[in-house]
Parts: structure tokens; C-alpha cells; sequence
């Protein structure tokens, strides 16, 4: 027997729920996880003992309504885009375009940042904001790294500003349609694709403002690297390269003195048979056979091993198996001091391939196979995921802990760029769905080859899975207890005589509240007709109002809940709940508050 009568009751209990969700979630102390999960448990108990009726006598807050979340297309083309991104990072897709943003950045670091985040905003004015963040996010994350910065410092404010391009366009966001075809439906005239692209650009640009320099020093206490890590991303290490038939080194010529064609590494020595050559190289043209000795970080060497995987470099090495890349040092008392790599047989004893060897103390212009070993040296290692693993057993050579990572695939770049390219082209054009689009394009990226099921999984963010699930839940608490629409009708009733700007600058603000925690086709929804009536009521056209609830949607910056492009950075950026609303907030108000100024005398209201 389903309990009646019970609005207020059912009302105010979900009002308290969706206040204490958000408390437990920016509790640093317990996991977000937890807090997710036991807010859904409460969620699932309550409305089970205290039913929310509906017309037909069902419970309109069931178990199958608050875990439809869960089954969402949304989450699924969530999960599906992260396993895509993950193929373009694997498969060393995002390159190009990370070397020409890299290239900018070290003629100017924070220009080449800016440029690089104004571009992203550029492209979501006309595509859907989710794949931009995904193609975007390695290539800042990168950057960032090259720059001894965090991820933190530039993730969160690529998922903004992809949010601001949005308000530029009809299409800049799917919640620009939806309120656009709502407001229709309620009587208002129909909206044309730039319609409100003036008022818009005003805003992105207030909006781009904030992101590129105010943002950085919003986010300087979590968004600067500490120093240990700054030092490993510009560690140095010395390695040997020779230049087997096939090669892409083989042919680039020296200019200068130096190899351009050579990015992000110095040539320390070339050897050709007995032959020993050392800067400067004049017109030095490499060749087949050649040895040529490199000092270059980490990721730049990951990228040249990448480039061209000699067979049988490791034992056991299969055609296509995954190679890990990772860094162990020698220890004191280690039976290999005093000796080469090659007389310590390290390769035999290991299994894996010596790539590169850094030493603190100075940079070595000795071959490789001629350095002999001392304590303190960090070796950078490539072999099979057993034979790294088996580092770990060995006490004659510590592998460093958390220095492991896959070497990227580039002969399947191209594969991973087409899979991507058909899958926004399938969502775009509407051919499939999204959620369609992106689960086959998340298959075909395992099927091709571009991932493997190791890999697709670890693609897979548990959080962002349980906290966009209960976001839904919690949504749908909202709407069905009548408080969403509890909530607009009292501001349209508060500001309704104070004028046409006074009630504008309120439906901005509360759309622009609702979005952070409901979803925002909900909000847009619920909102936009009331948007229409308001105007209506007071004798005024509404497209003011109706462009005011557009932006007010895409003021999704206070939560991670808000937009699936704040849950996409969440995880890689490493942010808690509460740091969305330490950088989102003064956001948010700018924008309220440059509308409110703006549209008044833009509109003649």
C-alpha cells in the first residue's frame, strides 16, 4: 500500500538528501565513492518505506527510477568516449597536434597554454563538447608535464572553456536545442542558429578571460607540480640508438650543427663503424648502420623506441604484445657496479632492454655499452609486463615504484584517428546515436588493435561511473518531489514585479544553479517554458529569456556533476568535489552578473 499525501513531507526529505549529498561529497575524509554509494542506499531505503505516489498509484521514486542512472545513454557514451581517448593516447594519435602546441609553448609557455584552450573553446562552439575535451586532454596533460606542471593546472580549465564555447551556437551544446525546441513548443518564436552568438561571445569571452588568467593562480595550490616531479619530468637520460634498415632516422642531415628534424633530444655522438663524430655535426647525414647517442627526457625517448620496435628486442618479445617502459636503480653492494651493462649481461639477467641510463652527477658522452656502472644510476628499462614484473623480485637492480607505463603503438595511429573520425561523424550527422556511436567506436578501438582489454579497462573511471549514477538518482529526487519546480515558480513569483531585467537576471542565476545538479536537458527542460510564461506575463518577448536560460545552462562549472565534461578531467586532473566550487563559483557570478548588465541594454529591457 503506497503512502499519500505527502508532498511537503517527500519535498523537504529531498531537499535534506540532495544538502547532505553535497557536504558528504566535499568531505576530503571519505572516499566520494562511499559517500556516493551510501547517498544512493539512503535514497533506495527512503523512497522504498515512504513511496512517492503518482497518478496511477505506482511509486514515482522506485528502485528501477533512481538506478536508471546507471543504464543511462549518457554514462554509456561517457565510459565508451574515455576507452576512445585511451586509444588515442595509446596509439600516440594526439602527437602531431601535441608538438605544435609544444613547439608554442616553448616559445612562450603560457600563450602556447592559452592558445591551445582557445582553440578547444573554438571548435565546441560547433561540435559537441565531450570529444574536443577527449582529443584535448593527453595534449595539455603533456604540456603540462613538459612545463613541470601538474594536470591539475589545465584540465579543469579545458572542460570550462569547451562549456563556454557552447553558449556561442545553437548546436554549441544539445541543451541549447532542447531549451530552443521547448521554448517553441510554449509559444515562442524559433531560434536561429546565431541568433545569440552577440551575447554569447560576450560572456565566452568575460568567461575565457577568467579561465586563461585568473584561473591559474585560483588553482596554484594544487595545480603546480611539487618539486620531485618537476625534477623527473626534466630528467635527462643518455641513450643509444642504432640505425637499423627502416629506421626513420636514417637520412636526416644536419643543420647548423645540430638535427632539427631531431625534436626534444640532443645528439651527443655519432658512431659510423671506427668512426667517432661529435658536435657540431656540418652537414653530417645519418646512415643505416649508424649509432647514434641521444640525452633526452623520458617521454621522448618512450616516443623514438616507439617510433621503431626492433624485433626481438626483449626476451620472449611476440609481434604487437604491449611493451612496458619503466626505471630501476642500481643499489649499493649490487654485483653489477664497477661493471658495463653489457659485461653485467643485464639484459640476459633481466629479460628487458637497457635504453637509457641517467646519472645525477653529470652527463655522460661515453657509448653506452662503454659506461661502467655506479651506484645511484637509474637505468630505463623496456621489456614484457612479466619481465618488469619480475624486477621487482630482483634486489641486485630496484625497480622504482610507480615508474611503469605502456610504450605507445604508433603504426596503429592511424587506425585509432579513423575509428575516432567515424565515430563523431556517426554522432554528428545523427546516423547513430551517441551513446550508439561511441560504444562501437570503444569496440572497434579493442577489435583493430588499438587497445587491449587490459587496457580498454583501465580506461574505465569507477567514480566517474558511481558518481554520474547517482547524479541521475538524485535528479530524479528532485523533479519527482516537485522541488525543481517549487524552486522556479518562487523566483518567477519574487521577481515578477520588479521588472523585466530584475526577473531576467533571476532566471539566469537559478538555471545556472539547477544545471550544477541537475542534469542539464532536465533543467532546460523545466525552465524554459516557465522562462516564456514569465515574459509573457509581464508583456515582454521572451527570447531575452529564453537566450538567458541558454547560458544559464551552460554555467555547468560549480560541480563535477554538472557537465560530463567536469567528470572527463576529474579523474586524470585528480580533483576533489569542492575544488569545482572554489574555481567554478566566481565563474558562474561573473557570467550571471555581465548578463544582467549586458542584456538589459543590449535587449532594451
Amino acid at each position: 500500500m503506497l503512502v499519500a499525501g505527502f508532498e511537503h513531507f517527500h519535498l523537504w526529505a529531498g531537499f535534506a538528501m540532495i544538502a547532505a549529498a553535497i557536504v558528504l561529497f566535499t568531505i576530503d575524509r571519505i572516499p566520494l565513492e562511499v559517500s556516493a554509494v551510501g547517498i544512493l542506499a539512503i535514497l533506495l531505503l527512503f523512497f522504498h518505506v515512504f513511496p512517492v505516489a503518482g497518478s496511477d498509484g505506482d511509486n514515482r521514486l522506485d528502485a528501477a527510477k533512481l538506478l536508471a542512472g546507471f543504464a543511462n545513454p549518457v554514462l554509456c557514451a561517457l565510459l565508451s568516449l574515455l576507452v576512445i581517448g585511451q586509444g588515442l593516447s595509446h596509439t600516440g594519435a594526439v602527437e602531431l597536434l601535441t608538438g605544435l602546441v609544444s613547439r608554442l609553448t616553448r616559445l612562450a609557455p603560457k600563450a602556447g597554454i592559452a592558445l591551445a584552450l582557445l582553440m578547444a573553446g573554438g571548435i565546441s562552439a560547433f561540435l559537441n563538447n565531450t570529444p574536443v575535451v577527449v582529443i584535448f586532454i593527453p595534449i595539455l596533460t603533456a604540456v603540462a608535464t613538459r612545463l613541470g606542471r601538474t594536470p591539475a593546472h589545465v584540465l579543469m580549465p579545458l572542460s570550462f572553456i569547451t562549456i563556454l564555447g557552447g553558449m556561442v551556437t545553437l548546436i554549441g551544446s544539445s541543451a541549447n536545442l532542447i531549451a530552443a525546441s521547448v521554448a517553441e513548443a510554449a509559444g515562442a518564436t524559433k531560434i536561429g542558429f546565431f541568433d545569440f552568438t552577440v551575447p554569447g561571445l560576450v560572456l565566452a569571452g568575460i568567461g575565457a578571460l577568467y579561465v586563461v588568467f585568473v584561473m591559474p593562480r585560483i588553482l596554484g595550490r594544487f595545480g603546480r607540480a611539487p618539486t620531485t616531479i618537476r625534477r623527473e619530468a626534466a630528467k635527462q637520460f643518455l641513450a643509444q640508438i642504432t640505425l637499423v634498415e627502416g629506421h626513420p632516422w636514417i637520412g636526416v642531415t644536419a643543420s647548423a650543427g645540430l638535427f632539427p628534424e631531431l625534436k626534444n633530444l640532443t645528439v651527443r655522438l655519432v658512431r659510423r663503424g671506427a668512426e667517432r663524430m661529435t658536435p657540431p655535426f656540418d652537414g653530417l647525414t645519418l646512415q643505416e648502420g649508424d649509432t647514434v647517442l641521444i640525452a633526452a627526457t623520458r617521454d621522448v625517448l618512450a616516443a623514438a623506441v616507439a617510433q621503431h620496435r626492433p624485433k626481438g628486442a626483449t626476451a620472449g618479445d611476440e609481434a604487437g604484445a604491449p611493451l612496458i617502459m619503466a626505471e630501476a636503480v642500481i643499489p649499493p653492494g649490487s654485483p653489477f657496479l664497477g661493471r658495463t651493462a653489457r659485461q653485467a649481461r643485464l639484459n640476459d639477467e633481466t629479460g628487458c632492454t637497457i635504453v637509457g641510463i641517467e646519472r645525477r652527477s653529470r652527463m655522460m658522452r661515453l657509448p653506452m655499452d662503454q659506461i661502467v656502472l655506479a651506484e645511484g644510476d637509474v637505468l630505463l628499462m623496456i621489456g614484457s609486463a612479466e619481465a618488469i614484473r619480475n624486477l621487482r623480485d630482483n634486489h641486485d637492480i630496484l625497480l622504482l615504484a610507480r615508474s611503469r607505463a605502456e610504450l605507445p603503438v604508433p603504426h596503429h595511429a592511424r587506425r585509432a584517428l579513423l575509428i575516432f573520425a567515424a565515430t563523431i561523424a556517426a554522432a554528428a550527422t545523427g546516423l547513430l546515436p551517441i551513446a550508439v556511436a561511441t560504444l562501437a567506436g570503444a569496440v572497434a578501438m579493442i577489435v583493430f588493435g588499438c587497445l587491449n582489454l587490459n587496457q580498454a579497462a583501465a580506461a574505465f573511471d569507477r567514480t566517474i561511473y558511481i558518481l554520474v549514477g547517482v547524479a541521475f538518482a538524485l535528479a530524479a529526487v528532485l523533479q519527482e518531489t516537485g522541488g525543481a519546480k517549487s524552486i522556479a515558480h518562487g523566483v518567477v513569483a519574487l521577481f515578477a514585479d520588479l521588472g523585466p531585467a530584475a526577473l531576467l537576471s533571476a532566471l539566469f542565476l537559478l538555471t545556472a544553479l539547477l544545471t550544477n545538479f541537475l542534469s542539464n536537458h532536465a533543467t532546460a527542460a523545466l525552465v524554459a517554458p516557465i522562462a516564456v510564461s514569465a515574459a509573457a506575463e509581464i508583456g515582454v518577448d521572451p527570447a531575452p529569456f529564453i537566450y538567458g536560460i541558454i547560458f544559464g545552462l551552460n554555467c555547468s562549472f560549480a560541480t563535477p556533476i554538472g557537465y560530463q565534461t567536469n567528470l572527463l578531467v576529474m579523474g586524470p586532473g585528480h580533483y576533489r568535489f569542492g575544488d569545482f566550487a572554489i574555481a567554478g563559483l566566481p565563474l558562474i557570478l561573473l557570467l550571471w552578473l555581465a548578463y544582467s548588465l549586458f542584456a538589459p541594454v543590449w535587449y532594451g529591457l
